[in-house]
């Protein structure tokens, strides 16, 4: 076995225990591989914008953002790829058609009505009150720091994120946009219905990730990327090594190359044991 020469690495579920908290061993294991001189990048779902801090202050190389639509090699964005706005808008004609709830992000932030706000933070409020104790919060980490909807700029959105209280909302948004559009399901952890994120075709972190190692000169053989969500598919096919967290789901596993353990059992540390990055 090879050692990999570079390790994208998902955010939720991988570095982040859904917003709540990293374990030590993940942060130890990230700093020693880029010592030792291994490059470690980011490879999110989320806008760059809402990142959250202690996963930013742990340090990287750079980063896959907005599920593939933006990519950036340190400050150098190699990647920037917002939808067109007709399809923005076809977007938001069949959440609203569908009575589907949804927020819009740009690289820079995340953007929802006010209602929507409301629904989501009631949603994830109940999901912390009855998960491991934890107390509802009026602003848990893993919960999106939103702008107005009304103040975005439909030119610049990168991708899409609803939820909704039907267990059919994924399978409907592939029926009705799959022609255009890159639809999964999705990893907030919400109790009952649905939720789902929304790029364009083509548009996916596995996309990006071959971007930045053409532009860095690295063989994708030479790559791991773990990760624990249906948007690391394409991630897990492009790297030479798909590592799935122990916490995903059986059916992501499955795709994956190898499985290692849960996101706050020391998963990327032992990944990058395995693999020989520290």
């Amino acid at each position: 076995m090879t050692t990999p020469r570079i390790a994208f690495l998902d955010v939720d579920g991988t570095i982040l225990d859904h917003g709540r908290t990293i374990a030590p061993s993940t942060i130890d294991a990230i700093r020693a591989a880029r010592a030792g001189g291994v490059p470690v990048y980011l490879s999110t779902g989320r806008s760059a914008g809402d990142i959250h801090p202690d996963v930013q202050a742990i340090g990287f190389d750079g980063a896959i953002t907005n599920g593939g639509a933006y990519a950036a090699v340190g400050s150098e964005v190699l990647v920037a790829d917002p939808m067109p706005e007709d399809a923005v808008a076809r977007l938001e004609a069949f959440f609203a058609d569908a009575g589907i709830h949804y927020f819009l992000q740009t690289d820079e932030a995340v953007y929802a009505s006010v209602e929507v706000q409301a629904v989501v933070a009631q949603m994830l409020n109940r999901w912390l009150s009855a998960h491991e104790g934890a107390e509802p919060q009026s602003a848990p980490q893993g919960r999106p720091r939103f702008r107005d909807l009304d103040t975005i700029d439909r030119s610049r959105v990168a991708k899409a994120v609803f939820v909704s209280e039907t267990a059919d909302a994924v399978e409907r948004a592939r029926v009705e946009l799959g022609d255009t559009f890159h639809v999964v399901s999705g990893s907030m952890p919400l109790p009952g219905g649905s939720n789902g994120e929304i790029g364009m075709r083509g548009v996916t972190k596995g996309s990006a990730i071959q971007t930045v190692l053409d532009h860095l000169g690295i063989d994708a053989a030479d790559a791991i990327g773990i990760g624990d969500s249906w948007n690391d598919v394409e991630m897990f096919e492009v790297c030479g090594v798909g590592i799935a967290m122990g916490n995903a789901s059986d059916g992501l596993k499955a795709l994956a190359d190898e499985v290692t353990t849960s996101v706050l059992d020391d998963g990327v540390a032992n990944a990058f044991r395995r693999h020989g990055l520290i």
